[in-house]
């Protein structure tokens, strides 16, 4: 289609140019800013190349994705943000670690939406990867396959211009890269329980690996479950925040973990 005068108008061209910069700095590929604003690769590619059909709504959209304001976007200098009143503003990506049954899940979920952040599952984007199941991972392809899913699932979940409250597999920890970019990139939570919390947890869940997957009794399962802690401890103590889940109730856990990450 021969393009129109209007069509290539200086301030689409800049904005265009503004824009595909501002991509560039973010190691964002298209893709991902189109997800991430829910803006059609198609209209991203026409405004960057400065012919798109631009609304204020978009502009927003972009604006939040690069964590800029929209004057900026449109050239302007921006006034000086004023400090933010609460630390809450600065915490933008919330990794809870922790074993299996230590709350990430169902805790995560309360704290994404008291915080007006999206919650994402690991494991969740790791079976979208993959187009399989967890166990289907480990059977078809092995633990090698699993962990390299996962960490592409950690990789573009961390690029994600937004904030994030993330619930990570019990041991993500162990895999290095995966670990210290979590650690890099994230205010770390290390979601402890009780034994007898963690086991009662899981087994509501209907999931009994890896603890007692060969041994049916209770101390034996326990025992499975500080086995695996055991080796992992220095690991998760590693993280911003350790919260034991066991001393309150749901709710007052989301309280005072929120009190926690404020004063961080």
């Amino acid at each position: 289609m021969k393009q129109t005068a209007q069509s290539r108008h200086p301030f689409l061209v800049a904005l265009g140019e503004r824009v595909r910069t501002l991509r560039a700095k973010s190691g964002m590929t298209r893709k991902q800013l189109a997800q991430t604003t829910r803006i059609s690769e198609r209209h991203l590619a026409n405004l960057e190349g400065g012919t798109g059909n631009v609304s204020v709504l978009i502009l927003v959209e972009l604006a939040k994705a690069f964590d800029i304001p929209v004057a900026l976007l449109l050239g302007e200098p921006a006034q000086e943000r004023a400090p933010q009143a609460s630390s809450r503003a600065q915490i933008k990506r919330i990794a809870l670690i922790g074993l299996r049954g230590a709350g990430k899940s169902t805790l995560g979920a309360r704290l994404a939406k008291s915080l007006g952040f999206r919650f994402i599952e690991v494991s969740r984007e790791i079976e979208r990867l993959a187009g399989s199941s967890l166990p289907e991972i480990y059977n078809l392809y092995g633990a090698a396959a699993y962990r390299r899913f996962e960490r592409q699932a950690i990789r573009d979940i961390v690029q994600l211009k937004e904030p994030l409250v993330i619930a990570t597999p019990g041991g993500v920890v162990t895999d290095a890269n995966s670990f210290d970019l979590l650690l890099s990139q994230c205010t770390t939570v290390w979601l402890q329980a009780r034994p007898l919390d963690h086991l009662s947890r899981v087994r509501a869940q209907g999931d009994h690996r890896p603890m007692a997957a060969t041994r049916t009794t209770q101390r034996a399962a326990i025992d499975d479950l500080k086995g695996i802690l055991q080796t992992r401890e220095m690991l998760y103590a590693r993280a911003d925040i350790a919260f034991n889940t066991s001393e309150y109730d749901l709710a007052t856990c989301e309280r005072e973990l929120l009190k926690r990450l404020q004063s961080t």
